[in-house]
């Protein structure tokens, strides 16, 4: 009888310091009531919020906390509601004579 190879198994990776950030961004909106909030109030949040992630993760590059930025104020925006499309295409139909 072989014997079974073991498994090897690689220890599950740390998240990266950037995708910490942005999950407590997102939980810190979610708690925070911002999604209500008018456009103004919003503004004024994000400047306080961004101060505090970046004391907080102070590795963070000035881009990176650019992008968290950008990626919180896209999720605080309405879903955009798209025109529905038919489901069945057009088409003329020949009467037959």
């Amino acid at each position: 009888m072989a014997k079974a190879k073991p498994r090897r198994t690689t220890p599950p990776q740390a998240p990266r310091l950037f995708d910490q950030a942005r999950d407590e961004l997102f939980s810190h909106i979610l708690r925070c009531g911002v999604l209500e909030a008018l456009p103004e109030h919003m503004k004024e949040w994000f400047d306080d919020t961004m101060l505090y992630l970046a004391e907080r993760y102070e590795d963070l590059s000035e881009e990176e906390l650019g992008q968290l930025r950008t990626l919180g104020e896209r999720y605080c925006q309405p879903v955009a509601n798209r025109p529905a499309a038919s489901a069945e295409p057009e088409t003329e139909t020949a009467s037959v004579n």
